[in-house]
């Protein structure tokens, strides 16, 4: 069964060579489609950039995996990711009976509480754990086919304390769940994770941040290559500013075990062009490699 981002299918059925090129035509239209979308994506994203004055908060994912950051207390998160598959064509022998999906999904995440315990309702009942900030929100993808997206609502949330929050060097923490789909036995991925991240300097020299954690998925869902269940693995990532070259741009290289559609490697960047605005750009390629690669567009936006 495949997560919000599987955007390949086999259906396992044999066709003709007729209808073997009927389907590969239909495939390069899909990422045919999906490219223009792209363009047409970007376009409407420079425009808004050049009419709007908005704010800029660390969006609370990575590239392809749940990050430590929360949205910071008082804003909404608006996120827009898209992902196109690289190949009209399946990457076994079998690749006329496979289609590609290109993905899109569009994210809502609501801060729920603050590190300043004056802007919480509990205020001094919650201020000994006045560190401690969440968030929750939920996610409508379209894009996978009509077997999962008749059911495209998908919640999470988060817990999560910064850097330095209680002592020195302490590294920033995070405790969540995503993809809680609301169908049984076919949306209901329900990935559960722990994560820590810790920034790390050489004198002056900013090494960037590294992050690692844990996943356990729906294991009735969760599937290698062979359809046998994979449903649990580390999490890793290096992310970083650079700010030799210029203080908006930022590099990550993010990592997810399992052969489930959850398990890839991704690595891009993104530009922050306002406060409350950024793009990311990156490849995913997926450690099951019947699965085909996709590049992924990612619009990031604060309220």
């Amino acid at each position: 069964m495949l997560s919000k981002r599987a955007l390949f299918f086999k259906t396992g059925a044999s066709l003709t060579r007729d209808g073997q090129r009927a389907s590969f035509l239909l495939r390069r239209e899909r990422i045919i489609v999906c490219r223009l979308k792209i363009i047409i994506v970007l376009l409407c994203f420079m425009f808004y950039v050049a009419t709007f004055d908005l704010l800029y908060a660390t969006p609370s994912t990575l590239i392809w995996a749940p990050s430590t950051d929360i949205q910071p207390y008082g804003k909404i998160h608006l996120g827009y990711d898209l992902y196109v598959p690289t190949t009209a064509k399946g990457t076994n022998a079998d690749n006329y009976d496979q289609h590609n999906y290109c993905l899109q999904d569009w994210g809502l995440t609501f801060s729920l509480l603050s590190d300043k315990p004056e802007n919480n309702i509990l205020r001094k009942v919650w201020a000994p754990l006045g560190k401690i900030m969440a968030e929750a929100g939920f996610d409508y993808k379209k894009g996978l086919g009509s077997f999962y997206d008749s059911t495209p609502w998908y919640f999470n949330f988060k817990l999560g304390m910064p850097e330095g929050a209680y002592f020195k060097d302490m590294p920033a923490v995070a405790l969540g769940a995503y993809d809680l789909g609301t169908r049984a036995n076919r949306t209901n991925n329900n990935i559960w994770y722990g994560r820590i991240a810790k920034t790390f300097n050489i004198g002056k020299l900013n090494l960037g941040r590294v992050s690692g954690g844990y996943f356990v998925g729906n294991g009735r869902l969760l599937r290698d290559k062979n359809s046998l269940r994979d449903n649990a693995g580390p999490m890793f990532a290096w992310e970083r500013v650079i700010s030799e070259i210029n203080d908006k741009l930022w590099l990550c290289v993010d990592y997810q075990g399992t052969q489930s559609t959850y398990g890839a490697l991704n690595a891009g960047f993104a530009w922050n062009f306002t406060k409350d605005v950024s793009a990311l750009l990156a490849y995913d390629i997926y450690n099951n490699r019947n699965l085909t690669d996709t590049i992924t567009l990612q619009i990031d936006l604060n309220f």
